[in-house]
């Protein structure tokens, strides 16, 4: 059996590898990390280590933690991890199977994402109060959010030099690091241009900051204040459907759709790496084609 610090060494190098070649998050690394930990506890007890496990003891170790109530989503990051692990593993020369290769994945049902409707998004972005430089703030950041689809830590992390106000795009780096150039539209440059010249000196007096939606100190807010200023502007707007910090991403792409957009436009636009990332999405456009086939077609 390898010892345990030459394994908790291993799980560094491949943490790391994942890092620096495919850009993961923090909160991803730290869930593989959790993942690969707790196997290699559960299979040491059979005086085996992560390393030298076979799919038998893998099938094992997770149909237990099915008994003990895992959701079909944490076991199927828990495969993931795995997954990842091993493959590592193999092109690193350490093993020469992968014993994950033939374990099957969990069928996942694909919940639709919450939405808002185009009467919902109105009364959020009317909420907001001009006369308070903080609510101005957050009323840009509702406009261009709504306006470009961004994923929350996004807004909160722009910075000025990724913003062109004058082209109307920002440049945005996504998951795994990845660059993508968002047009903004009239309605969102027009509210940032009014927030920039008003608000934004207000909120950070004599302070120097890159950021474009600072906090009342100046600083980088965080996703979670954000959020709650969200769910603070619905309770007014008076919106009872649930959200989530993603609504106004999924309104974005929901409504395009809507409008006629095509899905890998909006796949571009949302920064997804993959188009059946963005086909979730389709139900809308078919919702919506039933809806003119129905009023427009003489048999319909």
């Amino acid at each position: 059996m390898t010892q345990t610090y030459q394994v908790a060494a291993i799980i560094d190098l491949f943490l790391d590898d994942l890092w620096s070649v495919q850009g993961l998050s923090d909160n991803t690394l730290s869930a593989y990390k959790t993942d690969l930990r707790q196997f290699d506890q559960y299979i040491q007890q059979q005086d085996v280590d992560i390393i030298n496990a076979n799919a038998e003891q893998i099938r094992c170790y997770l149909s237990e933690r099915v008994e003990q109530g895992m959701a079909k989503t944490s076991y199927a990051r828990m495969l993931s991890s795995l997954r990842r692990f091993y493959g590592y593993l193999l092109i690193s020369h350490r093993i020469n199977i992968d014993p994950t290769a033939l374990i099957d994945s969990p069928k996942m049902s694909r919940h639709l994402p919450n939405s808002l409707s185009e009467a919902d998004i109105e009364r959020l972005l009317a909420a907001p109060n001009y006369d308070d430089p903080v609510e101005q703030r957050d009323k840009a950041m509702l406009e261009l959010l709504y306006a470009t689809g961004l994923r929350v830590s996004e807004l909160v992390g722009l910075t000025m030099e990724q913003m062109s106000l004058r082209q109307g795009l920002v440049r945005i780096v996504g998951k795994g690091g990845k660059e993508r150039l968002v047009p903004l539209g009239e309605v969102a440059i027009s509210e940032v241009e009014q927030y920039l010249r008003q608000a934004r000196p207000m909120l950070l007096g004599n302070k120097m900051s890159d950021v474009v939606f600072p906090s009342k100190r100046g600083q980088m807010m965080t996703r979670q204040t954000f959020w709650y200023r969200i769910k603070h502007y619905a309770l007014l707007a008076n919106i009872k459907g649930e959200l989530s910090p993603h609504t106004l991403r999924h309104a974005f792409a929901t409504h395009l759709l809507n409008h006629g957009a095509d899905l890998r436009v909006v796949q571009l636009l949302l920064g997804h790496s993959d188009l059946s990332t963005t086909q979730i999405y389709t139900h809308v456009a078919k919702a919506r084609l039933q809806e003119l086939h129905q009023q427009h077609h003489p048999r319909g």
